[in-house]
């Protein structure tokens, strides 16, 4: 027997190491990230510092710089959970509802909203947070086009998910639903985006933005139904 060889005891003592110290490291990732999410509803994208993210979360510029590479790779993150967030928001209000053109209509108008996750209540810290995202999107569009796609990726996927459903009905016309719901998304983002960032500094019209929403969906019903 080599005793240079890990006993079975200690290959699960180091896993049980490893594994602990990789939970602390995301549970202080998550703490970051959400201190910055919150700050955007406060304060806007202005609003985000490492200084102010790290007098939230009570962590040392040294945490932060280990797991992350600056401001940018920060809202990235944010960025990319605030996509998971909605895309996870969405797929729990909708299983009861049998029709899934009832099912993307409720996805479509509720981005138009602002109304992405259950703490969203369209007021002034949910405009906030989407002009942040706005500018943010745009951004990486531009910057990190690949980062862009891997971040909205779940989002595209649960807009895909009904058409899909919708094509296997009859009710859509037949074509690649990942296409098909890519192009759904780019509309009522850009839409989203032009609205947002063209009234940011006017106290949001409810009104009106309802109206939006009810506009962009029959757009969007019109272009993919039979």
């Amino acid at each position: 027997m080599d005793l240079n060889t890990p006993a079975r005891w200690e290959e699960r003592s180091v896993s049980r190491v490893v594994e602990t110290g990789r939970d602390h490291l995301l549970e202080r990732s998550r703490c970051i990230v959400g201190a910055a999410y919150d700050l955007l509803k406060e304060d806007g994208l202005e609003g985000i510092t490492i200084r102010a993210v790290l007098k939230k979360t009570g962590l040392s510029r040294r945490a932060f710089y280990e797991r992350f590479a600056g401001k940018d790779d920060l809202m990235l993150a944010v960025f990319e959970e605030t996509i998971r967030l909605a895309a996870d928001h969405y797929a729990g209000l909708i299983p009861h509802m049998d029709d899934p053109l009832d099912r993307l209509e409720l996805i479509v108008t509720s981005i138009v909203l602002g109304r992405r996750t259950p703490d969203a209540d369209g007021g002034d810290s949910a405009d906030r947070r989407g002009v942040a995202m706005s500018r943010e999107h745009m951004r990486l569009a531009e910057s990190h086009p690949e980062d862009l796609q891997t971040a909205l990726a779940p989002l595209i996927a649960i807009i895909a998910q009904q058409l899909s459903d919708g094509i296997a009905r009859g009710l859509v016309r037949r074509a690649d639903p990942q296409r098909l719901a890519t192009l759904v998304y780019n509309l009522v983002a850009t839409t989203v985006h032009t609205e947002l960032l063209s009234h940011q500094a006017a106290v949001p019209d409810l009104a009106h933005r309802s109206q939006l929403a009810a506009d962009i969906w029959d757009f969007c019903r019109r272009a993919v139904v039979v």
